[in-house]
């Protein structure tokens, strides 16, 4: 999408409040109001999405990554929940030592190493870059280094496993379930200061959405863009860091852990290890790109993204690693070249459909998608304080395959991560079924918002483009 602006007279005249309804109907984003369908959804994930990333750990560790050993113990009578919980290793002053060096140095690296990476890397966009307009007109600033980050920590990671030996390369995974207790503590505090925030000292109050419901507002969050001086903004910080930068820590961390063990790392952790840290460093090598995705342009910060961000993907993204110290896969070189070129082609669509977009918004349209001028449909929308914008949605390229065809090699990508662990145990394949579940979810969500945000414009689209993820099915 491209977009530029045009002011009329008569709409800054317009009078907006924060919770004005008339300026509700130009506002995207989240819900004003929680139906009640929304609100058990939220009330589950709020009770159990904890209890789930807790079961799947301890499954690993007191069960070989069974997931059902744990409920026939239990239903049998082997075993009460109290058994269960008291083999479960509790915090540590030893974990919380690590936990909070590590948010500290990577909350160092964000706000006081200014991006040199742009300099010296051609190609590479950082630096200090503008993200999308928000709901209520403003374009906040951001210093895109996360790339500087994730090379600065892996640099300090290596040379510490080869020349100083401060600490042991296995030290996440000797620490998973004490670590654990401590991105708990953290992911509810940021969730529940960044609420509190809201009410007393948003950061723009004209971004912020009440809908009166305390357990809505608390997972799906109030402030847009919260921030606490010029530079640090939560949902930047933590969508990338600590979270991402430490995926690609996690799954070496278990490399190391299968060499202790085993005496070798199998072929399956080494393509884990290379198909994820691929994703990694592509999310860091397009940041500033980020700053246009939905979770930037569209989410509030709540507990979905501040808890999510620091429990759920870490914990729950690295579950092929960590089932591969248990259960060590060596593949056949067939199994393994398969599996690989998977998750590249899946890599390269991914890579390519938003590289597409990125390049029609950049140029406004005035470029070439697969040697041609890319065909698009001219919309318009407002914000709130009453300013005009103009977009194009692009109909050609992958664009023109299916609306969501980015998705489509994401979970490409997914399923190569979970085939690398075989078929004995499910647990590995839990990835898979969730990024299904979740991007189908978000091509409904932001379909959503985008028909608020276009109205007809986007049925026109929609017409144009009838597919969402895999074109001629669905």
């Amino acid at each position: 999408m491209a977009a530029h602006q045009e002011k009329k007279p008569e709409e800054r005249k317009r009078k907006n409040t924060q919770n004005d309804t008339r300026a509700s109907k130009v506002q995207w984003g989240r819900a004003w109001e929680v139906d009640w369908f929304s609100l058990a959804n939220i009330i589950f994930l709020l009770m159990f999405a904890p209890l789930i990333v807790y079961y799947f750990i301890m499954s690993c560790d007191q069960y070989q990554c069974s997931l059902t050993d744990p409920l026939i113990d239990l239903f049998t009578g082997n075993k009460h929940l109290s058994d269960i919980w008291n083999k479960t290793p509790t915090l540590t002053y030893k974990a919380a030592g690590i936990y909070t060096l590590w948010v500290t140095f990577q909350v160092f690296l964000y706000l006081f190493i200014p991006d040199f990476c742009h300099k010296l890397l051609p190609g590479y966009v950082g630096g200090v870059q503008e993200g999308a307009v928000t709901p209520a007109g403003v374009v906040n600033k951001y210093e895109i280094n996360g790339l500087q980050a994730w090379i600065i920590t892996h640099m300090l990671w290596f040379a510490n496993a080869y020349y100083f030996h401060w600490f042991s390369p296995t030290i996440i995974f000797d620490n998973w379930i004490p670590l654990l207790w401590c991105a708990n503590i953290l992911g509810y505090a940021v969730s529940t200061f960044a609420m509190i925030k809201s009410y007393f000292f948003p950061t723009n109050a004209k971004d912020c959405k009440f809908t009166g419901n305390f357990f809505y507002d608390y997972m799906m969050g109030i402030e847009f863009n919260p921030r606490i001086g010029k530079w640090f903004d939560f949902k930047l910080f933590f969508n990338g860091r600590p979270g991402i930068v430490a995926w690609t820590l996690i799954n070496l961390s278990y490399a190391a852990k299968q060499q202790e063990l085993y005496g070798q790392v199998t072929n399956s952790m080494i393509l884990v290890n290379v198909l994820q840290g691929i994703y990694v460093l592509d999310f860091f090598w397009n940041e500033a790109w980020y700053l246009k995705t939905i979770d930037i342009c569209h989410d509030h910060f709540g507990w979905y993204l501040g808890w999510g961000d620091c429990v759920w993907l870490p914990y729950l993204y690295t579950l092929q690693g960590l089932y591969l110290v248990y259960h060590p896969v060596q593949l056949c070189t067939g199994n393994a070249i398969g599996i690989l070129m998977l998750g590249l082609i899946g890599y390269y669509i991914f890579r390519m459909t938003n590289h597409q977009k990125d390049l029609f918004r950049r140029t406004n349209g005035n470029c070439k998608i697969w040697g041609k001028k890319p065909e698009y449909i001219e919309c318009s929308y407002m914000s709130v304080d009453g300013t005009k914008y103009y977009s194009k949605l692009m109909t050609s390229g992958f664009w023109g395959w299916a609306r969501h065809f980015n998705y489509t090699g994401d979970l490409m990508g997914s399923l190569a991560y979970c085939l690398t662990c075989g078929f004995e145990h499910i647990l590995p394949y839990f990835y898979i079924v969730y990024m299904t579940i979740l991007l189908i979810h978000r091509c409904v969500r932001d379909e959503h918002r985008c028909f608020s945000k276009y109205g007809k414009d986007w049925k026109r689209y929609t017409a144009a483009v009838p597919y969402r993820l895999i074109p001629g099915i669905f």
